[in-house]
Parts: structure tokens; sequence; C-alpha cells
């Protein structure tokens, strides 16, 4: 039987997630702070304070699975203040209901590596940020009590998803008749992943059996290639130039003294400034699942950009 799910967190995966189990005839119940002005038809809401142990346990009430599509406020110190209380309230609620847990997590764990990220890749991430999501991730591997399984997703893009790599200011501009901006190196393949693919997986994860816990899952991608070639795509779908302009890592380390989202964004050079490689073949062969075509998904993500 498909497992009852509360989101938690509406962003991009929350909201994928959503319209997916709503088009299934799925329950689908979004929990946070505020009620979203977007919910698909059919879905539910249920007012939650994540950083609060009792409303998040009481919201989950009657529910099977936790899916935690969570983001924070991209800050070190907010990531070191929050996450383990997130953490500790989200497998507090789940015991107390008897639910599972799937996050959908991040490669900030890892640090520098020459191939590609996989389940058994070491917590070793040098950054402030990557030590905060090793630690959130030891907290749920310690926790018997609580069936948990991780998705480690890669920078994802898709209809929708403004904030990201491939978002708002790259395939955006472009939609605009701009030059898209990136902030990571443009001739070095990097892996993405389509969310609406995240959302799949996520959902995959919900429903399986036992044995798809008490573990981490790379997201599957599509094969890697580099961002030039990816807005090439973009521009081919939308009919216009590549145009292109990549911010030097140099440069960014400089400006970052200045503006904070740069400072933290150098904080992890290593995942943007050479090749950015993941093998999700293991959940590929469990589920029989296979990722979104890079240029399908960029197509769709472009005409997205192309209607807003």
């Amino acid at each position: 039987m498909p497992a009852k799910i509360m989101i938690l967190g509406y962003g991009p995966i929350g909201r994928a997630v959503a319209r997916q189990l709503s088009d299934a005839g799925r329950e689908a119940l979004v929990a946070q702070r505020r009620k979203p002005a977007n919910l698909p038809s059919g879905a539910r809401f249920r007012a939650c304070d994540a950083l609060d142990r009792a409303s998040l346990t009481a919201a989950l009430q009657g529910h099977d699975v936790l899916i935690c599509t969570i983001g924070l406020a991209y800050d070190a110190a907010i990531w070191e203040r929050d996450w383990p209380r997130l953490m500790t309230n989200m497998l507090a609620a789940c015991e107390a209901n008897g639910a599972r847990l799937v996050f959908v997590d991040d490669l900030y764990m890892h640090g520098p590596q020459r191939g590609p990220l996989h389940e058994n890749t070491p917590l070793d991430a040098p950054g402030r940020k990557g030590r905060v999501r090793a630690a959130i991730t030891r907290q749920w591997q310690a926790m018997s009590a609580v069936k948990t399984a991780a998705l480690r997703v890669t920078d994802f893009y898709g209809p929708g998803v403004v904030l990201s790599v491939l978002g708002q200011e790259a395939i955006g501009r472009l939609a605009a008749g701009r030059a898209a901006q990136l902030g990571i190196a443009a001739d070095e393949p990097h892996a993405f992943a389509y969310a609406p693919d995240v959302a799949t997986a996520a959902i995959l994860l919900a429903d399986a059996a036992d044995d798809a816990y008490g573990r981490a899952w790379i997201m599957p991608c599509a094969p890697a290639r580099t961002p030039r070639a990816v807005i090439g795509m973009a521009a081919a779908a939308l009919g216009v130039k590549p145009r292109l302009q990549a911010l030097p890592g140099w440069l960014q380390k400089v400006m970052g003294r200045f503006v904070p989202f740069l400072g933290e964004w150098t904080e992890t050079s290593y995942q943007h400034d050479r090749p950015f490689l993941v093998d999700g073949s293991s959940f590929e062969r469990y589920f029989g699942f296979r990722p979104m075509p890079l240029e399908q998904g960029i197509s769709a993500t472009a005409a997205s950009f192309r209607k807003s």
C-alpha cells in the first residue's frame, strides 16, 4: 500500500513532490509555517514549525513517512544553529509517530574528490556547511529507532527552479534576451539533477521496503556535461545565441569579502571549479530508475522561463 506522506517544506522539490502525489490521486500534505499560495489541487496544508519538536510531532500524526525538503538560508551560522535541531526534531517526531524519514540532502558533507561521488565517499568536508551536513548525517545514522533514507542530490534544475546555478541568472537571463551568468566553471563537466526526477526518487523511497532505509543514496543524473554545453542547449531551445558570462573563481573570492553569498559560495569552490561527478547507479539498479535526459530537461526548463 502506498505510504501516507507528509512533505516538510515547499521549495522546488517540495512543490514537485506535492504535484506528483496530487497528479497520482494520492494525499499530499504540506507542512510548514505558512500556507503556500500555489498548492496543487487536492493537496492539504498543516501549519507546523519544524524548529518546535511538539509542533512537528503533532503535524506528523497519521502519516507513515516524512519527506524533508527544507532548505535553510545559505549561511553557515544559520546551518550550524538550526540543522542539528531540525534533525533532532525530525527524528523525534518520526519515532513518536512510528514514521520513517526520507531526507532530501545535498553533497556538502564530501570534501574534494578526484572521481564520482558515491554512497561510501568519506564525510570529510573541510568547510563549515559541509561539517554541519556530516554531523547531521551521523545523527540519523546513530538513531536506530527511526528508519531513515537520505537522498543526496547535486545541483538541481527544472521548471520553476529559480535559485540554482541553472536558474534565473542563467537560463532565465537567456530567456530574457541577456547573457547567462554562471558562478561555476563553464568548461568542467558537472552533474545536474532534474527537480521532477528528485521528487520521483523521494516518493519511490517513501514507498520502498525497509531494506532501502538505513543508508544514503546518490540521486541519479543524466551524464555530466559542461555548463557551457548546457547553456548551449538552453539557447537552442529558446532560439537565441548562447551568450555566457562566467565569474572566475579568483574574482568570486575577492568579491566574497564584500558580498556575503559569494563568501559562503567559495567555501565549497572544489565542487564547481573542477569536474563534479556523481554515481547514482545503486539507486538506478534498485528502483529501475532512469533520469531525464539532459536535453529534454533543459528544453522544459527553458520553456518555463520563456513563459514567466
